[in-house]
């Protein structure tokens, strides 16, 4: 199979990368030249890293980089896709126009899917001249490690569509959940509002963001705490959910104050080096200063 990438940040290449490693060919797409290349560099680090620990073989490492290209031309990109996941920022306008040039180059029978994280995917399929190809496709940070694929289903996705994309989310060695097209969909409903809980006792000066985090990773054996989770996905992206659910869903997704002064302030976690944690070289090294009822 061949599958185009379009976006090559942190979501699109990690897509890039899970498929190339499944055996399938990859184009990787962006609209600035530099960022294609940083995605790949960043796919071979992440492999790099994985022959290091025993995960995967110098020559599987090979073999995946082999199959992927990057180019900046969409039409290139698409042009003998069997699939076309777009990764672009979180914007339906956007998303619509993107994949509406991706529908016109690519083969008549490519699916087309989004790795929209929240945005109602049966609006992005309406722009469509076939949306009944359209599907969600909801990735997880970092895709090469999370497991879990949430395939959303439009109001016009088809019934071959729909099993065409859990074959390749099965073939790829995620796990695929069906959910219906609803706001924020299953997880990032589910994971926003313990995300924007944990916010607010922070705000209210409850426990230190370490502290809420241990309770919930020793009390509930979650993997990683909701504030740690809000610096590494963004806050940012954190609080365009929650606006999104706000206005969707009602007042309970009304994102806390603390959220929106981090983001005015350019503090949105992981990849600016700050958030409600401090991070260096992708490490978490400490907890910023700013948090609490008396920040």
């Amino acid at each position: 199979m061949h599958v185009a990438v379009l976006g090559a940040g942190t979501m699109g290449h990690g897509i890039a990368q899970v498929s190339a490693m499944a055996g399938h060919d990859v184009t990787l797409r962006d609209v600035d030249e530099d960022v294609v290349g940083e995605g790949v560099d960043a796919i071979d680090e992440n492999l790099r890293g994985g022959v290091e620990r025993g995960k995967v073989t110098p020559e599987e490492r090979e073999a995946a980089l082999a199959r992927i290209t990057g180019t900046t031309d969409l039409a290139e990109a698409v042009s003998e896709a069997d699939l076309v996941v777009e990764a672009v920022p979180e914007d339906v306008e956007l998303k619509r126009d993107v994949l509406g040039e991706a529908e016109d180059a690519a083969p008549a029978d490519a699916v087309l899917a989004s790795n929209t994280s929240s945005l109602p995917v049966t609006e992005i399929a309406a722009a469509l001249d076939a949306p009944e190809r359209f599907v969600g496709l909801h990735f997880f940070n970092p895709v090469h490690i999370m497991a879990l694929v949430e395939v959303v289903v439009a109001e016009q996705t088809s019934d071959e569509t729909l099993d065409f994309a859990a074959e390749f989310v099965d073939g790829i060695e995620k796990t695929p959940v069906e959910v219906a097209d609803s706001p924020g969909f299953a997880s990032s409903r589910l994971g926003v509002s313990l995300g924007v809980e944990a916010m607010r006792m922070l705000q209210e000066g409850v426990a230190s963001p370490r502290d809420v985090d241990q309770a919930m990773e020793l009390g509930y054996n979650h993997p990683m705490g909701p504030v740690e989770l809000g610096d590494v996905v963004g806050l940012d992206v954190r609080l365009d959910i929650l606006e999104h659910l706000r206005d969707e869903l009602g007042e309970r997704f009304r994102p806390p104050q603390i959220l929106k002064r981090k983001v005015r302030a350019g503090k949105l976690g992981k990849k600016t080096g700050e958030g409600f944690y401090v991070w260096e070289d992708g490490e978490r090294v400490g907890v910023s200063g700013d948090w609490g009822d008396d920040a």
